[in-house]
């Protein structure tokens, strides 16, 4: 069995696409990627920040002191158009005439004459900002606050007055009671909770992609080349020849997940030290090499499993190609349990801590949140290396049928 993984580990390590999937992707690529996606939002941020919006106000003349402020402010410009209803309204902004429109009510009193404040009129008068608000990085409601909540102060300020009302007891009648937000919860763990369904995904997938290709190749691969029945006609039991071939697609499926460990840990150091990011060394500093240790030990059980299937399948495979199309129904079927633990609700308790793949991902969140109880990390793990052990016991019975090898 060790004669034939020591084959077969190094006819892929000269392998480059397996070098590449196993090493280069994580360690360089995916960095890379990121840091073009950062670059891209945070040039879109700035882009949305300083540009100027057209914007048209109906009723204008209602409150003049405020159509003034807008009309100084650098970001907005008045686009000068007619507009009698809420139908021309939204198909001005549908047609880009303007970036937003402004509607003050028909019955608004002028800034002169301030609102009277009785018992008998106590409904606030309603204003309607039309904006298309479908866009995720969308700063019109932001920019106009900057207009708005002044000219709201000043109204404030005289009915105040009116009342014979200061600011601090106006703020007591508001608010009688103020409810301060305490969070409990530490800076590791609100890390543990935003990255915690992103960075499980990520190293599962990446242990399923460095098990697909070696698998294609040592399964698929041998069948195409012709070299399968020379392995079958050597002094060695069938068993021990696909369990040699099941510890080599392991082995690459672990290094995949450690090698996308040292990664993220290399560069969250460059980060914290270079740009200066406190926060980043001190998270990193939190969670500890134990803990990424930790990670990578419930991995093994899931590079097991995926490891097992890829390889089952690329037997069954008739060539290569063959094989690279059964390994989209393999993508999809990682893709669900991971997809689940991110969804709200799912938590690492009852049914889900022995649900395949999911608690595993649930698990790697709480380590990086800190909250994982150490004592339950045993059952997670012996539950998935029962899974695993089935997967392998497929695979090697699925491995001794002449009906899957010479298909």
């Amino acid at each position: 069995m060790w004669q034939v993984y020591r084959k077969e580990l190094l006819e892929l390590v000269r392998d480059r696409k397996t070098l590449f999937f196993m090493i280069a992707l994580p360690l360089i690529v995916f960095p890379i990627i990121f840091g073009i996606m950062g670059l891209v939002v945070a040039n879109v941020a700035i882009d949305e920040k300083i540009k100027v919006l057209n914007y048209a106000v109906v009723n204008g003349d209602r409150a003049p002191k405020f159509t003034e402020a807008m009309f100084y402010h650098r970001d907005f410009k008045l686009t000068e158009i007619n507009l009698s209803n809420e139908q021309e309204i939204r198909n001005a902004i549908l047609q880009q005439q303007v970036d937003f429109v402004i509607q003050i009510n028909d019955d608004y009193q002028a800034d002169s004459n301030v609102p009277s404040v009785d018992n008998s009129n106590l409904k606030a008068p309603t204003w309607q900002l039309f904006f298309n608000n479908s866009s995720q990085i969308n700063s019109v409601r932001q920019k106009i606050e900057k207009v708005f909540t002044p000219y709201l102060a000043q109204i404030r300020e005289r009915q105040l007055a009116q009342l014979s009302l200061s600011e601090q007891q106006y703020q007591l009648l508001a608010k009688p009671v103020v409810l301060k937000v305490v969070n409990t919860a530490d800076e590791r763990e609100n890390f543990g909770e935003q990255v915690g369904g992103f960075l499980p995904y990520l190293l599962i997938m990446l242990c399923l992609t460095g098990a697909m290709y070696p698998a294609i190749d040592i399964g698929a691969g041998e069948k195409e080349r012709g070299t399968l029945e020379t392995l079958l006609l050597t002094p060695i039991s069938r068993t021990a020849l696909v369990m040699g071939k099941f510890f080599t697609v392991m082995t690459t499926s672990a290094i995949s997940a450690l090698v996308t460990i040292s990664s993220l840990v290399f560069w969250g150091y460059i980060v914290g030290k270079v740009f200066q990011v406190d926060a980043v060394g001190r998270i990193l500093a939190s969670v500890g090499g134990f803990d990424f240790v930790l990670m990578l030990f419930m991995l093994i059980p899931v590079a097991a499993i995926f490891a097992a299937l890829a390889l089952a399948i690329s037997i069954y495979a008739r060539s290569f190609k063959e094989g690279q199309n059964y390994m989209s129904a393999l993508s999809m079927l990682g893709f669900v349990p991971v997809m689940m633990a991110m969804l709200p609700g799912i938590e690492l308790k009852g049914t889900w801590a022995y649900v395949p793949v999911t608690n595993v991902a649930l698990a790697i969140k709480e380590i990086l949140k800190g909250t994982i109880e150490y004592s339950a990390m045993f059952g997670i793990f012996i539950s998935s290396l029962v899974f695993a052990v089935i997967a392998v016991g497929f695979c090697v019975h699925w491995f001794k049928k002449e009906s899957v090898l010479f298909r």
